[in-house]
């Protein structure tokens, strides 16, 4: 009885203990001591390095006021999570950065937020608990930034999303400290050869707008400008001062004393992307029937150990489609000219589809790559530097040659499919370290180029001819009237691609954007804050490991086969989910269970064995 009373009392004062110790821990929780521990593959709730390296190493001090409203759970806690994001940036800024929580309450107080820019909006929460109740107040959600002479703002936030609150005050930092320290970032872009514009307003169907690729980087990047870059036949040279060059689709050759001159630029230890491939459709195009054409941009990659093949990939295990309602009810149609690339890891090695370690895929889960053609990898022929494949068609895929090659949407993809055997081909691929001049021998036409770049130079080739396009949009909006245009609705077109043209723009544009975005960075050496993109980006979706790889059948398999191996393939994943889940229901408590009656039987074993001698 003693030893039982004994016994009590201690497990007593334990209890005590360690109740203790959590009313402190709480207690130092509530004054703001608390440490977060982030385990997620994005490092969604801590701030990135490259944050931290970008305000501790700032010239000046930075002063953030923030202007937020309370009084709703929704609202305080969100103030909650912009207070530790900022506590972040002061801790990582070596004392450069610091900040102010200001709640606008007073007439005072609004009217200071409203001239610095912020906007007064409402805020709404319905009621946890009772349907029909709702609470709504007026207020402010935004910050002011102050750096040397510079002062800015983001006018307001929204309190429903803090997925991307480090994306986009990362970049307005960014964007006011070169202001202020007059940092240029220029990116050339190759003109002169009936190019795709960065400036063609291709994205979204005309009746929605007018949006650009180049409007959408200025706008939200400013910190980045686009310079045209017109060789003159060849008679002009790249300026040294451009961090880049950039080179999307042409319409027409260019000549070998241009390319010379790109190569020339790249010499100098400069970095060069190209955007573009083999595969040529034309702006307002409805039947989409492509020419088969590099336009010279073949024999300046062969130089740097890229072969660019006059092929059209057409991918049939993994491609963009939509979702239809149609007479016969709801239709899936997919369209096999449009690569959906995803981050598998079923896919490894030489099989690696999307490599989401390089900058410009940086964390991607997919992309789409429309109109692509293979690349061919020499590694022998650039043997001081890194030549390799950065993201991949599936093994399901086939190669289309000769001068043309029908890429309507709807049509019965059969007789292409077989044009050859299934095969997994390269897409987009980077040579990066000294590179030997793609043009060793000939005629130099006037152009002293060096044997060797005099350091570590970098191209990288993504081969989808309208990658920073919407194709859907480009081939289906009627061609631009221009100033005619602007004085009337827009008219005409391919209704049936514009329709499609919406879901293109919602499903792959945000990451088509963020891609070329961080393609900038990369040009110009700011790989640092790629981070800091991918914290706007969705998670990662579940990889399902014992789900087996698609292994399709091109010769003898139908497409209600093909259909059946994707309902397999679903169901299969359906099941894993549901043993996932009973596991964690039942499994987990059973284990537990089986534990506590171990530990049970075992003490009842240890009294048992007690000598009291």
């Amino acid at each position: 009885m003693e030893r039982k009373a004994r016994a009590a009392a201690e497990s007593g004062v334990l209890l005590l203990v360690i109740a203790g110790i959590l009313v402190a821990l709480n207690a130092l929780s509530a004054l703001g001591v608390y440490k977060r521990f982030d385990t997620t593959k994005s490092e969604r709730f801590k701030l990135s390095k490259g944050s931290g390296t970008m305000v501790r190493e700032m010239k000046q001090s930075m002063q953030v006021d923030a202007y937020v409203t309370k009084g709703l759970p929704k609202l305080d806690a969100f103030v909650r999570d912009l207070r530790d994001l900022l506590q972040e940036y002061k801790d990582a800024s070596g004392g450069k950065f610091n900040y102010n929580i200001i709640e606008a309450k007073d007439e005072e107080t609004k009217k200071t937020a409203k001239d610095a820019g912020l906007v007064e909006q409402p805020f709404g929460e319905a009621s946890a608990t009772e349907s029909e109740k709702a609470a709504v107040t007026m207020g402010f959600m935004g910050l002011v930034l102050k750096y040397g002479s510079e002062k800015d703002s983001i006018r307001s936030l929204d309190p429903g999303n803090t997925s991307g609150l480090e994306f986009w005050l990362t970049n307005k930092i960014r964007e006011i400290r070169d202001k202020a320290d007059d940092v240029k970032r220029k990116i050339g872009v190759l003109t002169g050869h009936d190019e795709m514009k960065l400036s063609e307003a291709n994205l979204v169907p005309a009746q929605l707008g007018k949006a650009t690729m180049q409007d959408i980087i200025t706008k939200n990047f400013p910190f980045y400008t686009f310079q045209d870059v017109d060789l003159k036949n060849g008679d002009s040279a790249i300026d040294e001062a451009l961090e880049g060059l950039i080179i999307t689709q042409p319409g027409k050759d260019i000549s070998e004393k241009e390319l010379r001159r790109i190569d020339e630029f790249v010499m100098k230890g400069k970095s060069l992307a190209v955007f573009a491939s083999a595969v040529n459709v034309k702006a307002s195009d409805a039947s989409m029937n492509a020419t088969l054409n590099a336009h010279g941009l073949d024999k300046l990659l062969a130089g740097y150990g890229i072969e660019l093949k006059k092929e059209a990939v057409l991918d049939f295990g993994r491609s963009f489609g939509v979702q239809m309602l149609t007479q016969g009810g709801i239709a899936r149609p997919r369209f096999p000219a449009f690569l959906s690339v995803q981050d598998d890891s079923r896919f490894s090695g030489e099989e690696q589809l999307l490599d989401s370690s390089f900058p410009a895929f940086f964390r991607m889960n997919d992309l789409v790559f429309p109109f692509s053609s293979p690349l061919l990898l020499h590694t022998d022929i650039q043997p001081e530097a890194t030549v390799k494949s950065v993201a991949r068609s599936t093994p399901n895929s086939t190669a289309v040659g000769g001068e043309t090659v029908d890429l309507k949407p709807f049509q019965n993809w059969s007789t292409l499919r077989k044009k050859s055997a299934p095969a997994q081909y390269v897409i987009a691929a980077t040579v990066d370290g000294t590179l030997k001049t793609a043009f060793p021998s000939g005629d130099k036409q006037g152009i002293d180029t060096p044997e060797k770049s005099k350091s570590a130079a970098r191209v990288f080739v993504l081969s989808a001819s309208q990658f920073l396009a919407n194709p859907f949009a480009r081939a289906g909006n009627a061609p631009d009237m221009g100033q005619m245009g602007m004085m009337m609705p827009q008219m005409g077109g391919d209704e049936q691609l514009q329709q499609l043209a919406q879901p293109y723009a919602q499903q792959a544009l945000t990451n088509t954007i963020l891609s070329f975005k961080n393609t900038l960075d990369w040009l110009g050496g700011d790989s640092d804050l790629l981070a800091v993109s991918a914290k706007i980006l969705n998670e990662a979706p579940l990889a399902y490991g014992e789900v087996s790889k698609p292994n399709i059948d091109f010769e003898n398999e139908t497409d209600e086969q093909l259909k059946k191996r994707e309902d397999e393939m679903k169901a299969s994943r359906k099941s894993t989910q549901n043993k996932v889940q009973w596991l964690l229901i039942l499994g987990l408590p059973l284990l537990f269970s089986l534990y506590g009656v171990l530990r049970w039987r075992s003490r009842i074993a240890s009294r048992e064995n007690v000598s009291l001698a």
